[in-house]
């Protein structure tokens, strides 16, 4: 059985940036019979990440880190995700 998407989003993106804090959530029934709904239940994300790496990154390049860690899942996978990407406040 494949590892549900979530699971794989929070697995790939630990082991890409080692966040000192890290949410993946599910935000599919929120747009239940929506467009980009397939059904799966696994169509919307919101993802609130904290990493050092991300310091001295403008939101863009956090962004295209965050969603070329996670390869085929955005747009492919999954119709819409919302990514916060910050770095560690000192």
């Amino acid at each position: 059985m494949p590892e549900p998407v979530q699971q794989e989003m929070e697995r790939l993106l630990t082991d890409a940036f080692s966040p000192t804090s890290l949410q993946v959530i599910n935000d599919s029934a929120k747009h239940s019979g929506h467009s980009g709904d397939d059904g799966s239940g696994e169509s919307h994300f919101t993802v609130v990440i904290e990493a050092p790496v991300f310091a001295d990154k403008s939101r863009l390049e956090r962004q295209r880190m965050v969603n070329a860690a996670l390869g085929d899942i955005p747009g492919d996978r999954v119709h819409a995700l919302a990514i916060q990407a910050s770095a560690p406040t000192p």
